[in-house]
């Protein structure tokens, strides 16, 4: 693997102040970010069958069997309700 360049206007970052959350709406977060980090770690740890198939690409076979109709004729979600 070789390294590129970065893209022009490329973030660099990403951050979240849930401060305006917290004072307009009330909400605050029911598990701490690094509690939830653990936990997903361990889901995809104790799910690995999951990941394979998603790694896999027999997911594509399912989307292109369902949606191969809507995709031919551009029909939206939205337009067929």
């Amino acid at each position: 693997m070789r390294q590129v360049d970065d893209r022009p206007g490329h973030d660099r970052r990403y951050a979240l102040d849930p401060s305006r959350l917290q004072n307009e709406l009330g909400w605050k977060a029911d598990i701490a970010f690094d509690d939830g980090l653990s936990a997903t770690i361990e889901w995809y740890q104790a799910n690995s069958a999951w990941l394979d198939n998603v790694r896999s690409g027999e997911y594509r076979g399912y989307y292109e069997r369902m949606y191969a109709s809507r995709l031919e004729s551009g029909t939206t979600v939205a337009e067929e309700d």
